[in-house]
Formats: structure tokens, C-alpha cells, sequence
């Protein structure tokens, strides 16, 4: 199981808007230059974020993206199910029922039908523990870390770069 990169550009691009006064915005283009990274490839990162309501697009002349709702209620977990979809990460195929002893007729139905691949069980747990851990992890918690650990010098700079951007 890996993540896509666009999980990675989605959080240290919303972690730039977190800040921004009401009504302001940025634009997809200065994020991804920011980042070093191609804008085409990050406005559809944004399109993703944008059809699950996490960002909004402000029109204008200085129009842009900005946080649809606020950083408290955006959560990582949010970011890669908007990023990388809904599906469950293990997908099981149930290849225990191809099993080359396997007699059907002799097997009980509720082993077909009710009795839960214990491999499936596993996976399905550690994934829920996951998403858990995930969704306790907010936008504004990354925030309050990176002001708590980046030097204010490079912060400062950081909403320069920002700014003149605009």
C-alpha cells in the first residue's frame, strides 16, 4: 500500500492557505511553483479537494483557492479519501473459496457464506485503525507544529514569497 505523492502536495499546499485573511486566496500556480512541482499536475490534486468540499475557488482578477471549510475540520484522513478515493486499501479476493481440496458439496453454506476470511478480518482492522489515527490528526494541528518547529525567520519569508506572488 502507498499513498500517491499528490496526498503529500494536497497537505503542504492546504498547510499555505491555513492563514489566509477572509477573502483572500491563492493561486494554483504560485503554490506549485512554491513547491517546485507542475501546476497541471496540482490542479487536479485540487480538483479532487475541491469536489470534496475541502477547498473552494475564489473568482477574479486575484481569485484563487481557498479553504471551503475550516482547518480545524479538515483532517488528513479527508485529504486522502478527496486525494486517492474511497476504496477499501486491502481488496480480498476470497481465494480460500478456490482452494484445490475444496469440495463444495460438502461444505457447510455458512463456511461459503458466513464465516469471514480472517485475512480480510486483519487487514480490514488495521485499516480502520488507520482512518482513525488519521482523522484525529487535523490541518490545524499540522499548522500549530509547523509554527512551533520552523524558525520564525522562514515563516516571515514564506508569506513574503506569498504575497509578492499575488
Amino acid at each position: 500500500m502507498q499513498f500517491s505523492v499528490g496526498v503529500e502536495y494536497a497537505l503542504h499546499c492546504l498547510l499555505y492557505m491555513v492563514d489566509l485573511p477572509t477573502g483572500q486566496s491563492v493561486g494554483i500556480k504560485d503554490l506549485a511553483a512554491y513547491q517546485g512541482i507542475s501546476s497541471t499536475y496540482l490542479s487536479k490534486v485540487y480538483t479532487k479537494l475541491q469536489k470534496a468540499g475541502l477547498v473552494k475557488t475564489v473568482p477574479g482578477v486575484h481569485g484563487g483557492c481557498a479553504l471551503a471549510i475550516g482547518p480545524d475540520a479538515i483532517t488528513f484522513w479527508d485529504v486522502v479519501e478527496a486525494v486517492e478515493g474511497g476504496a477499501p486499501l486491502f481488496q480480498c479476493a476470497e481465494i480460500r473459496q478456490r482452494e484445490a481440496i475444496l469440495d463444495p458439496q460438502h461444505l457447510p453454506a455458512a463456511y461459503r457464506s458466513d464465516c469471514p476470511c480472517l485475512i480480510k478480518t486483519v487487514m480490514v482492522e488495521a485499516e480502520e485503525q488507520m482512518r482513525t489515527y488519521l482523522k484525529k490528526k487535523t490541518l490545524r494541528w499540522l499548522a500549530d507544529q509547523v509554527e512551533a518547529k520552523v524558525p520564525a525567520e522562514q515563516q516571515e519569508k514564506t508569506k513574503a514569497w506569498f504575497a509578492q506572488a499575488k
